[in-house]
Protein backbone atom coordinates (compact mmCIF):
# COMPACT_ATOMS: atom_id res chain seq x y z
CA UNK A 1 0.00 0.00 0.00
CA UNK A 2 1.72 3.31 -1.46
CA UNK A 3 1.35 6.47 1.40
CA UNK A 4 2.26 9.82 -0.34
CA UNK A 5 2.98 13.12 0.74
CA UNK A 6 5.24 16.12 -1.46
CA UNK A 7 8.71 15.75 -1.67
CA UNK A 8 10.41 17.10 1.76
CA UNK A 9 12.93 19.38 0.22
CA UNK A 10 10.87 21.04 -1.89
CA UNK A 11 8.11 21.32 0.31
CA UNK A 12 10.64 23.15 2.96
CA UNK A 13 12.26 25.21 0.09
CA UNK A 14 8.43 26.38 -0.87
CA UNK A 15 7.74 27.18 3.55
CA UNK A 16 11.05 28.86 4.02
CA UNK A 17 12.58 29.60 0.69
CA UNK A 18 15.38 31.80 2.81
CA UNK A 19 16.11 30.40 5.54
CA UNK A 20 20.19 28.73 5.75
CA UNK A 21 19.47 24.90 5.47
CA UNK A 22 23.07 24.16 5.94
CA UNK A 23 25.74 26.41 6.97
CA UNK A 24 29.54 25.80 7.41
CA UNK A 25 32.94 27.37 8.12
CA UNK A 26 33.12 29.14 5.16
CA UNK A 27 29.49 29.42 3.53
CA UNK A 28 25.42 29.19 3.74
CA UNK A 29 22.86 27.85 1.59
CA UNK A 30 19.20 28.34 1.73
CA UNK A 31 16.54 25.53 1.15
CA UNK A 32 15.81 27.17 -1.70
CA UNK A 33 19.32 26.70 -3.14
CA UNK A 34 19.59 23.48 -2.08
CA UNK A 35 16.58 22.73 -3.64
CA UNK A 36 17.26 23.72 -7.23
CA UNK A 37 21.30 22.73 -6.66
CA UNK A 38 19.80 19.18 -5.90
CA UNK A 39 17.06 19.19 -8.71
CA UNK A 40 20.04 20.18 -11.23
CA UNK A 41 22.62 17.57 -9.55
CA UNK A 42 19.49 14.51 -10.43
CA UNK A 43 19.18 15.82 -13.87
CA UNK A 44 22.85 15.44 -14.30
CA UNK A 45 23.10 12.42 -12.84
CA UNK A 46 20.00 10.95 -15.13
CA UNK A 47 22.15 11.97 -17.92
CA UNK A 48 24.55 9.11 -16.48
CA UNK A 49 21.61 6.47 -16.67
CA UNK A 50 20.27 7.00 -12.80
CA UNK A 51 16.97 5.37 -12.38
CA UNK A 52 14.55 4.55 -9.87
CA UNK A 53 15.60 2.03 -8.32
CA UNK A 54 19.35 2.02 -8.99
CA UNK A 55 21.30 2.02 -5.70
CA UNK A 56 24.12 4.51 -6.14
CA UNK A 57 27.22 4.75 -3.76
CA UNK A 58 28.39 7.95 -2.13
CA UNK A 59 31.65 7.62 -1.13
CA UNK A 60 32.50 11.18 0.94
CA UNK A 61 34.07 12.52 4.11
CA UNK A 62 31.39 15.55 5.83
CA UNK A 63 30.79 17.56 2.61
CA UNK A 64 27.68 20.11 1.53
CA UNK A 65 28.02 17.83 -1.88
CA UNK A 66 26.80 14.61 0.27
CA UNK A 67 23.56 16.75 1.46
CA UNK A 68 22.90 17.67 -2.45
CA UNK A 69 23.87 14.40 -3.90
CA UNK A 70 21.34 12.49 -1.37
CA UNK A 71 18.42 14.54 -2.15
CA UNK A 72 19.19 14.68 -5.80
CA UNK A 73 19.28 10.68 -5.63
CA UNK A 74 15.65 11.26 -3.82
CA UNK A 75 14.46 13.46 -7.24
CA UNK A 76 14.82 10.18 -9.06
CA UNK A 77 13.78 7.59 -6.51
CA UNK A 78 16.99 6.03 -6.60
CA UNK A 79 18.67 4.76 -3.33
CA UNK A 80 21.85 6.31 -1.35
CA UNK A 81 24.27 4.18 -0.38
CA UNK A 82 26.56 5.64 2.56
CA UNK A 83 29.97 3.86 2.45
CA UNK A 84 31.93 4.73 5.76
CA UNK A 85 35.78 6.25 4.32
CA UNK A 86 37.72 4.95 7.20
CA UNK A 87 36.85 0.95 5.59
CA UNK A 88 39.43 -0.80 3.07
CA UNK A 89 40.04 -1.60 -0.36
CA UNK A 90 38.65 -4.83 0.05
CA UNK A 91 36.15 -3.50 2.80
CA UNK A 92 34.34 -1.20 0.30
CA UNK A 93 34.58 -3.67 -2.64
CA UNK A 94 32.18 -6.41 -0.72
CA UNK A 95 29.77 -3.53 0.31
CA UNK A 96 29.69 -2.33 -3.51
CA UNK A 97 28.93 -5.82 -4.03
CA UNK A 98 27.19 -6.72 -1.75
CA UNK A 99 24.24 -3.48 -2.64
CA UNK A 100 24.69 -3.38 -6.59
CA UNK A 101 25.34 -0.46 -7.15
CA UNK A 102 25.44 0.85 -10.07
CA UNK A 103 27.67 3.99 -10.05
CA UNK A 104 29.66 5.71 -6.87
CA UNK A 105 30.00 9.20 -6.72
CA UNK A 106 33.27 10.13 -4.67
CA UNK A 107 35.99 12.66 -4.45
CA UNK A 108 38.84 12.63 -6.56
CA UNK A 109 41.05 12.05 -3.56
CA UNK A 110 39.69 9.11 -2.43
CA UNK A 111 39.27 7.98 -5.35
CA UNK A 112 42.69 7.87 -5.65
CA UNK A 113 43.24 6.40 -2.57
CA UNK A 114 40.86 3.67 -2.60
CA UNK A 115 41.38 2.76 -6.04
CA UNK A 116 38.35 0.72 -6.32
CA UNK A 117 37.86 -1.77 -9.13
CA UNK A 118 33.67 -0.78 -9.73
CA UNK A 119 33.83 0.52 -13.84
CA UNK A 120 31.53 3.15 -12.91
CA UNK A 121 32.95 6.17 -10.80
CA UNK A 122 32.35 10.05 -10.76
CA UNK A 123 33.66 12.48 -8.62
CA UNK A 124 31.60 15.69 -7.45
CA UNK A 125 32.93 17.80 -9.38
CA UNK A 126 33.00 15.86 -12.79
CA UNK A 127 28.87 15.26 -11.93
CA UNK A 128 28.32 18.95 -12.01
CA UNK A 129 30.11 19.54 -15.12
CA UNK A 130 27.75 17.09 -16.69
CA UNK A 131 25.01 18.34 -19.05
CA UNK A 132 21.66 18.15 -17.50
CA UNK A 133 18.99 15.41 -18.90
CA UNK A 134 15.18 16.55 -19.36
CA UNK A 135 13.81 14.70 -16.65
CA UNK A 136 10.91 14.80 -14.59
CA UNK A 137 12.00 14.33 -11.24
CA UNK A 138 10.10 13.12 -8.28
CA UNK A 139 7.15 15.76 -6.51
CA UNK A 140 6.34 13.40 -4.39
CA UNK A 141 7.72 10.64 -2.47
CA UNK A 142 6.33 7.49 -1.64
CA UNK A 143 6.76 6.52 2.45
CA UNK A 144 7.49 2.96 1.61
CA UNK A 145 10.26 3.33 -0.90
CA UNK A 146 13.82 2.21 -0.20
CA UNK A 147 15.52 5.20 0.28
CA UNK A 148 19.40 4.84 1.54
CA UNK A 149 21.56 1.47 2.29
CA UNK A 150 24.13 1.51 5.04
CA UNK A 151 26.08 -1.35 6.56
CA UNK A 152 26.29 -2.36 9.77
CA UNK A 153 29.20 -2.55 11.57
CA UNK A 154 30.17 -5.78 10.98
CA UNK A 155 32.25 -6.17 14.70
CA UNK A 156 31.21 -9.77 14.65
CA UNK A 157 30.84 -11.33 10.91
CA UNK A 158 30.26 -9.62 7.67
CA UNK A 159 28.16 -6.26 7.72
CA UNK A 160 24.92 -6.78 6.72
CA UNK A 161 23.19 -4.21 4.77
CA UNK A 162 20.21 -2.16 6.23
CA UNK A 163 17.71 -0.48 3.67
CA UNK A 164 15.58 2.48 5.25
CA UNK A 165 12.58 3.79 3.53
CA UNK A 166 11.52 7.49 3.59
CA UNK A 167 9.09 6.09 6.16
CA UNK A 168 11.83 4.97 8.43
CA UNK A 169 13.67 8.56 8.63
CA UNK A 170 10.23 10.16 8.79
CA UNK A 171 9.46 8.27 11.60
CA UNK A 172 12.82 8.96 13.37
CA UNK A 173 12.36 12.46 12.72
CA UNK A 174 9.49 12.70 14.31
CA UNK A 175 9.82 11.18 17.36
CA UNK A 176 13.02 12.92 18.03
CA UNK A 177 11.22 16.38 17.72
CA UNK A 178 8.11 15.11 20.01
CA UNK A 179 10.99 14.32 22.61
CA UNK A 180 12.97 16.91 22.39
CA UNK A 181 10.67 20.07 20.64
CA UNK A 182 12.15 22.75 18.06
CA UNK A 183 12.17 26.30 18.27
CA UNK A 184 12.53 29.19 15.86
CA UNK A 185 15.75 29.54 16.88
CA UNK A 186 16.93 26.06 16.83
CA UNK A 187 20.67 24.98 14.79
CA UNK A 188 21.56 21.12 14.95
CA UNK A 189 25.43 20.55 15.54
CA UNK A 190 26.31 17.99 12.78
CA UNK A 191 29.81 16.22 13.84
CA UNK A 192 29.19 13.07 13.16
CA UNK A 193 29.50 10.85 9.73
CA UNK A 194 27.39 11.76 7.31
CA UNK A 195 27.94 8.33 6.07
CA UNK A 196 26.53 6.90 9.31
CA UNK A 197 22.53 6.61 10.21
CA UNK A 198 23.25 9.47 13.32
CA UNK A 199 24.90 12.38 10.44
CA UNK A 200 22.58 11.74 7.95
CA UNK A 201 19.46 11.43 10.13
CA UNK A 202 20.09 14.91 11.12
CA UNK A 203 20.21 16.34 7.37
CA UNK A 204 17.27 14.69 6.77
CA UNK A 205 15.71 16.27 10.17
CA UNK A 206 16.69 19.66 8.78
CA UNK A 207 14.66 19.40 5.65
CA UNK A 208 11.54 17.99 7.47
CA UNK A 209 11.83 20.51 10.64
CA UNK A 210 12.94 23.34 8.02
CA UNK A 211 16.03 23.64 10.85
CA UNK A 212 19.22 25.27 10.33
CA UNK A 213 22.14 22.42 10.44
CA UNK A 214 25.59 23.58 10.95
CA UNK A 215 27.93 20.70 9.23
CA UNK A 216 31.51 20.50 11.04
CA UNK A 217 33.04 18.94 7.42
CA UNK A 218 36.03 17.37 9.77
CA UNK A 219 35.80 16.76 13.42
CA UNK A 220 38.32 19.07 15.14
CA UNK A 221 38.22 19.10 19.15
CA UNK A 222 40.15 22.43 19.17
CA UNK A 223 37.38 24.44 17.35
CA UNK A 224 34.33 22.40 19.05
CA UNK A 225 33.82 24.05 22.00
CA UNK A 226 34.20 27.71 19.61
CA UNK A 227 31.50 26.14 17.37
CA UNK A 228 29.01 25.91 20.01
CA UNK A 229 29.48 29.54 21.26
CA UNK A 230 30.15 31.76 18.15
CA UNK A 231 27.68 30.22 15.74
CA UNK A 232 24.97 30.07 18.49
CA UNK A 233 24.23 26.16 18.18
CA UNK A 234 21.18 25.04 20.39
CA UNK A 235 21.02 21.26 20.16
CA UNK A 236 24.65 19.40 19.07
CA UNK A 237 25.24 15.36 18.26
CA UNK A 238 28.22 14.34 19.89
CA UNK A 239 29.98 10.73 21.14
CA UNK A 240 31.09 10.18 24.32
CA UNK A 241 35.25 11.16 22.90
CA UNK A 242 33.68 14.38 22.35
CA UNK A 243 32.03 14.82 25.74
CA UNK A 244 35.48 13.94 26.77
CA UNK A 245 37.18 16.95 24.79
CA UNK A 246 34.23 19.53 25.70
CA UNK A 247 34.74 18.82 29.47
CA UNK A 248 38.24 19.44 29.26
CA UNK A 249 37.98 22.79 27.68
CA UNK A 250 34.33 24.68 29.31
CA UNK A 251 36.36 24.85 32.57
CA UNK A 252 37.93 28.53 32.08
CA UNK A 253 34.80 30.20 30.12
CA UNK A 254 31.39 27.96 31.63
CA UNK A 255 29.24 25.86 29.30
CA UNK A 256 27.29 28.18 26.94
CA UNK A 257 23.74 29.00 28.20
CA UNK A 258 22.40 28.73 24.67
CA UNK A 259 22.63 25.39 24.54
CA UNK A 260 19.28 23.56 25.36
CA UNK A 261 20.37 19.35 24.64
CA UNK A 262 23.59 17.74 23.93
CA UNK A 263 22.20 14.43 22.64
CA UNK A 264 25.02 11.74 23.20
CA UNK A 265 24.94 8.09 21.36
CA UNK A 266 27.66 5.74 20.33
CA UNK A 267 27.90 3.77 23.67
CA UNK A 268 28.08 3.84 27.23
CA UNK A 269 29.14 6.63 29.34
CA UNK A 270 31.48 5.82 32.05
CA UNK A 271 30.63 6.67 35.65
CA UNK A 272 32.94 9.38 36.38
CA UNK A 273 32.31 11.33 33.36
CA UNK A 274 28.51 11.17 34.29
CA UNK A 275 29.74 12.91 37.48
CA UNK A 276 31.29 15.82 35.68
CA UNK A 277 28.12 16.33 33.25
CA UNK A 278 26.40 16.54 36.36
CA UNK A 279 28.25 19.06 38.43
CA UNK A 280 28.87 21.05 35.20
CA UNK A 281 25.21 21.55 34.20
CA UNK A 282 25.34 20.36 30.95
CA UNK A 283 21.70 19.35 29.14
CA UNK A 284 22.77 15.88 28.37
CA UNK A 285 20.36 13.43 26.76
CA UNK A 286 21.42 10.33 26.69
CA UNK A 287 20.26 7.82 23.61
CA UNK A 288 20.07 4.09 22.40
CA UNK A 289 19.46 3.24 18.76
CA UNK A 290 21.49 1.90 16.05
CA UNK A 291 21.55 1.73 12.01
CA UNK A 292 18.89 -0.86 12.12
CA UNK A 293 16.59 1.89 13.99
CA UNK A 294 16.99 5.06 12.09
CA UNK A 295 19.33 6.63 14.72
CA UNK A 296 18.31 7.13 18.43
CA UNK A 297 15.17 5.38 19.41
CA UNK A 298 15.36 5.58 23.61
CA UNK A 299 16.42 8.87 24.31
CA UNK A 300 16.17 10.41 27.93
CA UNK A 301 13.84 13.82 27.78
CA UNK A 302 14.53 16.92 29.14
CA UNK A 303 13.39 16.59 32.54
CA UNK A 304 14.97 13.09 33.50
CA UNK A 305 18.25 14.50 31.53
CA UNK A 306 19.92 14.91 35.30
CA UNK A 307 18.15 13.14 37.86
CA UNK A 308 18.48 9.35 35.46
CA UNK A 309 21.72 10.00 33.99
CA UNK A 310 23.63 6.70 33.10
CA UNK A 311 20.00 5.80 31.27
CA UNK A 312 19.41 5.93 27.71
CA UNK A 313 15.92 7.03 28.56
CA UNK A 314 12.58 5.80 27.39
CA UNK A 315 10.94 5.00 23.92
CA UNK A 316 10.60 7.01 21.41
CA UNK A 317 6.66 7.84 20.53
CA UNK A 318 5.85 5.59 19.08
CA UNK A 319 8.18 2.87 19.34
CA UNK A 320 8.13 -0.04 21.97
CA UNK A 321 11.12 -1.47 23.93
CA UNK A 322 10.95 -4.73 26.18
CA UNK A 323 13.50 -7.48 27.32
CA UNK A 324 13.57 -10.88 25.83
CA UNK A 325 13.85 -13.51 28.80
CA UNK A 326 15.55 -11.61 31.86
CA UNK A 327 17.52 -12.95 34.25
CA UNK A 328 17.16 -12.52 37.76
CA UNK A 329 18.18 -9.16 37.74
CA UNK A 330 16.14 -8.18 35.26
CA UNK A 331 18.57 -8.51 32.89
CA UNK A 332 17.93 -9.93 28.91
CA UNK A 333 17.99 -9.13 25.07
CA UNK A 334 16.66 -5.71 24.27
CA UNK A 335 13.77 -6.03 21.43
CA UNK A 336 12.30 -3.15 19.79
CA UNK A 337 9.92 -1.99 17.15
CA UNK A 338 8.06 0.49 15.56
CA UNK A 339 8.25 2.66 12.54
CA UNK A 340 11.28 3.73 12.72
CA UNK A 341 12.78 0.03 13.10
CA UNK A 342 14.13 -0.59 9.22
CA UNK A 343 12.10 -3.00 7.26
CA UNK A 344 14.77 -5.32 7.00
CA UNK A 345 18.04 -6.66 6.15
CA UNK A 346 19.39 -7.24 2.20
CA UNK A 347 19.43 -10.69 3.67
CA UNK A 348 16.60 -12.82 3.79
CA UNK A 349 18.52 -15.13 6.01
CA UNK A 350 20.17 -12.57 8.46
CA UNK A 351 15.72 -11.19 8.54
CA UNK A 352 14.83 -14.63 9.90
CA UNK A 353 17.03 -14.60 12.62
CA UNK A 354 16.39 -10.77 13.64
CA UNK A 355 12.80 -10.52 13.46
CA UNK A 356 10.16 -12.15 15.98
CA UNK A 357 6.88 -11.70 15.32
CA UNK A 358 7.54 -7.78 14.34
CA UNK A 359 10.00 -7.41 17.31
CA UNK A 360 13.80 -6.90 15.90
CA UNK A 361 15.95 -8.50 18.32
CA UNK A 362 19.00 -6.29 19.25
CA UNK A 363 21.65 -8.68 20.47
CA UNK A 364 21.88 -5.84 23.48
CA UNK A 365 21.68 -6.67 26.85
CA UNK A 366 19.85 -4.28 29.16
CA UNK A 367 17.09 -4.07 32.23
CA UNK A 368 13.98 -1.40 32.35
CA UNK A 369 13.84 -0.08 36.08
CA UNK A 370 10.32 0.12 37.66
CA UNK A 371 10.50 3.86 36.15
CA UNK A 372 10.21 2.60 32.75
CA UNK A 373 13.91 3.30 31.88
CA UNK A 374 16.41 1.65 29.63
CA UNK A 375 19.67 0.47 31.07
CA UNK A 376 22.11 -0.77 28.37
CA UNK A 377 24.53 -3.47 29.99
CA UNK A 378 26.07 -4.72 26.97
CA UNK A 379 26.41 -6.62 23.51
CA UNK A 380 25.49 -10.82 24.38
CA UNK A 381 27.97 -11.57 22.48
CA UNK A 382 30.17 -9.79 24.82
CA UNK A 383 28.96 -11.51 27.90
CA UNK A 384 31.22 -13.61 30.13
CA UNK A 385 30.01 -16.68 31.89
CA UNK A 386 31.75 -17.45 35.02
CA UNK A 387 31.05 -20.29 36.84
CA UNK A 388 27.66 -19.58 35.96
CA UNK A 389 27.82 -16.00 37.07
CA UNK A 390 27.06 -13.41 34.14
CA UNK A 391 29.95 -10.78 33.99
CA UNK A 392 29.04 -7.48 31.77
CA UNK A 393 32.67 -5.90 30.48
CA UNK A 394 31.06 -2.50 30.67
CA UNK A 395 30.47 -2.70 34.31
CA UNK A 396 34.08 -3.71 35.13
CA UNK A 397 35.70 -1.12 32.15
CA UNK A 398 33.64 1.87 33.93
CA UNK A 399 35.51 1.25 37.01
CA UNK A 400 38.63 0.68 35.28
CA UNK A 401 38.47 4.13 33.52
CA UNK A 402 37.61 5.65 37.25
CA UNK A 403 41.96 5.38 37.77
CA UNK A 404 43.29 8.74 36.36
CA UNK A 405 45.90 6.25 35.18
CA UNK A 406 44.00 4.72 32.71
CA UNK A 407 42.84 5.92 29.16
CA UNK A 408 40.66 3.11 27.53
CA UNK A 409 39.86 -0.51 28.82
CA UNK A 410 38.31 -2.97 27.56
CA UNK A 411 37.24 -6.56 29.00
CA UNK A 412 36.93 -10.05 27.73
CA UNK A 413 36.29 -13.71 28.34
CA UNK A 414 39.94 -16.03 28.24
CA UNK A 415 38.76 -19.83 28.19
CA UNK A 416 39.28 -21.77 31.64
CA UNK A 417 39.23 -25.25 32.43
CA UNK A 418 37.30 -24.37 35.87
CA UNK A 419 35.23 -21.78 35.55
CA UNK A 420 34.54 -21.65 31.63
CA UNK A 421 35.77 -18.06 31.22
CA UNK A 422 37.19 -15.90 33.09
CA UNK A 423 37.72 -12.49 32.94
CA UNK A 424 40.72 -10.61 31.20
CA UNK A 425 41.36 -6.69 30.50
CA UNK A 426 43.33 -4.79 27.57
CA UNK A 427 44.43 -1.24 28.79
CA UNK A 428 45.79 1.46 26.94
CA UNK A 429 47.35 3.79 30.12
CA UNK A 430 48.82 7.41 30.44
CA UNK A 431 51.46 6.71 32.66
CA UNK A 432 53.10 3.69 33.78
CA UNK A 433 50.68 1.84 36.81
CA UNK A 434 51.42 -1.60 37.99
CA UNK A 435 48.57 -4.45 37.20
CA UNK A 436 48.55 -5.52 41.32
CA UNK A 437 47.43 -1.53 42.16
CA UNK A 438 44.85 -1.58 39.40
CA UNK A 439 43.57 -5.39 40.75
CA UNK A 440 43.63 -3.72 44.49
CA UNK A 441 41.11 -0.64 43.55
CA UNK A 442 39.38 -3.18 41.15
CA UNK A 443 38.94 -5.51 44.31
CA UNK A 444 37.22 -2.46 46.65
CA UNK A 445 34.66 -1.84 44.23
CA UNK A 446 33.58 -5.17 42.80
CA UNK A 447 32.98 -8.78 43.42
CA UNK A 448 36.20 -10.94 43.35
CA UNK A 449 34.60 -13.45 40.18
CA UNK A 450 34.18 -9.84 38.18
CA UNK A 451 38.21 -9.12 39.14
CA UNK A 452 40.13 -9.52 35.45
CA UNK A 453 42.32 -12.45 36.19
CA UNK A 454 44.88 -10.71 33.95
CA UNK A 455 45.91 -7.50 32.55
CA UNK A 456 47.42 -6.36 29.64
CA UNK A 457 48.51 -3.36 28.75
CA UNK A 458 48.74 -2.22 24.93
CA UNK A 459 49.28 0.82 22.98
CA UNK A 460 45.47 1.00 21.21
CA UNK A 461 42.36 -0.88 21.20
CA UNK A 462 41.99 -2.46 18.04
CA UNK A 463 38.71 -0.94 16.23
CA UNK A 464 37.04 -1.01 13.77
CA UNK A 465 35.86 1.78 10.81
CA UNK A 466 33.25 3.03 13.25
CA UNK A 467 34.97 3.37 16.04
CA UNK A 468 34.08 0.24 17.93
CA UNK A 469 36.39 -1.76 19.69
CA UNK A 470 36.97 -5.34 18.09
CA UNK A 471 36.55 -7.81 21.13
CA UNK A 472 36.94 -10.61 19.07
CA UNK A 473 40.17 -9.57 17.76
CA UNK A 474 41.34 -9.40 21.96
CA UNK A 475 39.79 -12.59 22.55
CA UNK A 476 41.52 -14.37 19.79
CA UNK A 477 44.75 -13.00 21.52
CA UNK A 478 43.77 -15.05 24.74
CA UNK A 479 42.26 -18.23 23.65
CA UNK A 480 44.89 -19.12 21.02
Amino acid sequence: MSEHMPHWLTKQASLSPNKVAIETADKQITFLELKETSERFARKLSSLGVKRGDPVAILSTNHVNMAITVHALSYLKAVAVMLNTRLTTDELTYQLSSSEAKLIITTEMLRDEKKLSHPYQKTFQEIFLLQEKDTELATHIDLHDPFTMMFTSGTTGFPKAVVHTYNNHWWSAISSVLNLGLTREDKWLLTLPIFHVGGLSILLRSVIYGMTVYLMEKYNKKVLLYVLNEKKITIASLVTLMLRNLLDDIDETGFPSHIRCILLGGGSVPESLLKLVKQNGIPLFQSYGMTETSSQIVTLNMDDALSKLGSAGKPLFPAEVTIDCPDEAGIGEIWVRGPMVMNGYKNEEANKKSFVNGWFKTGDLGHIDNEGFLFIVDRRSDLIISGGENIYPTEIENVLLELDEINEAAVVGKSDFFWGEVPVAFVVSKEKVAAESIQHYLAKRLATYKIPKEIYFIASLPRNASNKVLRHQLKSRVNL
